[in-house]
């Protein structure tokens, strides 16, 4: 599975991960696809945005090959603990 593979795969799980598992997909789809994280941090009001840009900034200096493999390796455990 490539990365827009994964990207496409992960869209069609029968159960939605938790939380913790989506921060992760999305910092390392945004760190495979754009690189380091970008913009400014949003306001407190902005929980979930937040959230997302300080999993993303965790990410800073990773490769955008090696977050590409993680996302793979990451959606590759979900489909296999899926059954799908």
């Amino acid at each position: 599975m490539n990365f827009e593979e994964a990207a496409q795969r992960v869209t069609t799980l029968s159960a939605r991960p938790d939380n913790s598992t989506l921060l992760k997909l999305y910092s390392l789809f945004k760190q495979g696809s754009q690189g380091d994280v970008q913009g400014s941090r949003p306001g407190m009001l902005n929980v979930a945005g937040r959230a997302k840009y300080d999993a993303w900034k965790g990410l800073q200096g990773m490769s955008q090959d090696d977050a590409k493999d993680k996302y793979v390796q990451l959606v590759q455990q979900l489909v296999d603990k899926d059954g799908n």
